[in-house]
């Protein structure tokens, strides 16, 4: 019972981490209809600068707020002098250039750090175990990631749903057309929806650097799975990335714990059931 508590937990932590790097997929993906294949490696980016930072005595919340400001201004950028440029044009030409960013992206990091495997130490503050039921304790750290998780998975839910620019977002994935005649700038919105896309995205990885290795191309198997959230989830649903998260991260750990061979069959069997039954995801309007 141990054993089974501290996979669900693990399961719901690895979710909540998922859903910090699908909820701006699917933000970019729906309201810009751009396939970003280099959503990954920002992942990847946000563990490295908590690495750099870490190595340079910076504190790990230092660390952390550097990745979200980093990747607001980072994706700002990227959507001006790149995205914007290919916003409408198709999507095989969208995938051929966030591929060449995925080899910069690489190259970049071999060139200013090197190809080795690093960790980032837990801070001493929340180097501890938490007691949690009779003799079962759990890592206050990663306690601390999953409250750090939820609290800005009720930040993007509040802001997407209960905001003026929110609404603007939304309206912009439902219906461009029409935000365009009432006025509004579509390209402000893609240039925020893009900076919130990949602000979470660096903090997963900047979160994560203390829970695994920080190496090259780690970002890919959180790409592939993230890419799974969003079908099941739906396209622009923030709520629908949420619950689609915590689905697949207590699935694919849970699999992996009991039943490893089965782990990834089950995973991608029900996002093929989904492409069947409900293509707009399980969470989505019809």
């Amino acid at each position: 019972m141990t054993g089974f508590l501290a996979q669900v937990l693990n399961g719901v932590q690895y979710g909540l981490l998922l859903f910090l790097i699908s909820s701006g997929l699917t933000l970019i993906f729906g309201v810009m209809g751009v396939i970003n294949l280099a959503h990954g490696s920002l992942f990847m980016i946000g563990a490295y600068l908590a690495y750099v930072l870490t190595a340079a005595s910076v504190p790990l919340w230092a660390a952390l707020l550097a990745a979200v400001a980093g990747g607001a201004i980072f994706g700002a950028i990227l959507e001006r002098v790149l995205f914007r440029h290919f916003r409408t044009r198709e999507h095989l030409d969208q995938v051929l250039l966030t591929f060449a960013l995925i080899l910069l992206f690489e190259e970049a990091r071999a060139f200013l750090i090197d190809n080795q495997y690093h960790s980032v130490p837990v801070p001493a503050a929340l180097d501890f175990s938490v007691p949690v039921v009779g003799d079962f304790a759990y890592s206050a750290y990663r306690l601390a990631v999953l409250a750090a998780c939820l609290g800005v998975a009720a930040l993007m839910v509040l802001f997407v749903e209960r905001t003026r620019v929110g609404a603007a977002i939304r309206a912009a994935a439902e219906n461009p057309e029409m935000v365009a005649a009432l006025g509004l700038d579509s390209r402000r919105i893609h240039t925020l929806v893009f900076a919130a896309g990949t602000a979470p995205a660096m903090l997963a990885g900047a979160l994560a650097a203390p829970l695994q290795s920080v190496y090259p191309g780690m970002g890919d198997g959180f790409l592939i799975l993230s890419f799974v959230v969003v079908v099941i989830g739906g396209l622009g649903s923030i709520g629908g990335a949420f619950w689609a998260a915590l689905l697949i991260g207590l699935i694919d750990t849970m699999g992996k714990a009991y039943v490893p061979g089965l782990a990834g069959l089950a995973v991608f069997a029900m996002m093929a059931l989904v492409l069947l039954w409900r293509p707009t995801g399980l969470f989505s309007r019809a």
